[in-house]
């Protein structure tokens, strides 16, 4: 049996061989370039806005109104969303107090600021469900008439407020793992959204998902889909326990946002942009070194452009009033990084 010959590499064939190596390279650079093009380039001049919750403030042991003011005046923040605690408004049957929201949205239209109000059972911060003692005590039905004549009469105070531009329905509807809530109900949902359309069809609906929800597939279709992007976090749901980043990349978050315009025509924003610590106890008693083990100083500015690269025009953090306990308590330096942030081409 004859040996094959030897190849011999003429300058013709060493011509062809790098030629298709350069292509092949050239190839993998067009596609990382395409790739950054479109998975992490930041969006331009975003449109911050913050959550404010005066209970969280309270927890704190802040004045809640001085807190909410210097958002508006020294951070100047023009976007809101606020909450509409069941509990806090009705905290007994039939009897309404709206004062401290009524002020809310009043001194945010007093400066030409936005509010996205949060309407439903499921609001954000823990324990996420809020609702009053003398709802507990009623079932099925009953239970579910009285919630929608409290939205109802939510819709009805605020649908011409000047303020007012938009609901948030129920804070991440279909998360059944976070909170002390009754079961996700689906029809339920769908009864709220159609009723908020009814009472107002003038102010848009959005709803929120979390992380770890992916595509939304049921019904029903709010005029927007809201994110939730946390980065580092206390874990306690698996074993070991401690700090986690949280493992949804930015391409993630930009492949979602594409399926759900393809699938739903619906464009996404940020609902909650951490921009707080989320450690293993309470945060005010955290030390400062274990507040920084998932928010500091310098995380802030990398949380910032996290967010910028998802992609939306709309981002809302998540933190404003930890931002101010910590500013009154001595140390402005977060408030100030936020402001530095807010404030960045």
């Amino acid at each position: 049996m004859k040996k094959p010959k030897p190849v011999k590499f003429t300058k013709q064939k060493w011509v062809r061989v790098v030629a298709v190596i350069l292509a092949i390279l050239g190839t993998i650079f067009v596609i990382f370039a395409l790739l950054y093009a479109f998975v992490f380039t930041p969006v331009k001049n975003p449109r911050y806005g913050v959550s404010f919750v005066k209970e969280r403030a309270e927890e704190y042991d802040l004045d809640w109104r001085e807190n909410y003011l210097a958002l508006l005046d020294d951070l100047k923040i023009r976007n809101f969303r606020l909450v509409s605690y069941w509990s806090a408004h009705e905290p007994k049957r039939g009897e309404f107090d709206f004062s401290a929201l009524d002020w809310q949205m009043d001194e945010a239209a007093k400066r030409g600021a936005k509010v996205s109000l949060s309407i439903g059972m499921r609001q954000p911060r823990w324990p996420e469900c809020h609702e009053p003692g003398w709802a507990h005590l009623l079932g099925g039905h009953e239970w579910k008439q009285a919630l929608y004549a409290y939205m109802e009469i939510v819709v009805n105070r605020y649908k011409n407020h000047p303020a007012l531009e938009s609901y948030q329905l129920e804070n991440e509807a279909v998360n059944n793992w976070f909170g002390t809530c009754r079961e996700p109900d689906r029809e339920r949902l769908i009864e709220e959204f159609n009723f908020v359309k009814q009472w107002d069809p003038n102010h848009p609906i959005y709803m929120s998902l979390s992380d770890q929800h992916g595509i939304p597939v049921n019904q029903p279709v709010p005029d927007k889909y809201g994110y939730s992007v946390y980065r580092w976090l206390w874990n306690d749901k698996t074993v070991p326990n401690g700090y986690i980043l949280y493992p949804t990349p930015i391409w993630y978050h930009r492949l979602r946002a594409e399926v759900i315009k393809l699938t739903k025509n619906r464009d996404i924003f940020i609902h909650e942009l951490q921009m707080e610590p989320w450690g293993p106890e309470e945060t005010k008693n955290l030390s400062i070194e274990e507040q920084n083990r998932s928010m500091s100083v310098d995380q802030i500015p990398k949380s910032f452009d996290f967010g910028r690269r998802i992609g939306s025009p709309d981002i809302s953090l998540w933190g404003g009033e930890w931002w101010y306990w910590r500013k009154v308590n001595g140390d402005a330096s977060i408030w100030e990084k936020v402001r530095e942030q807010l404030n960045a081409p």
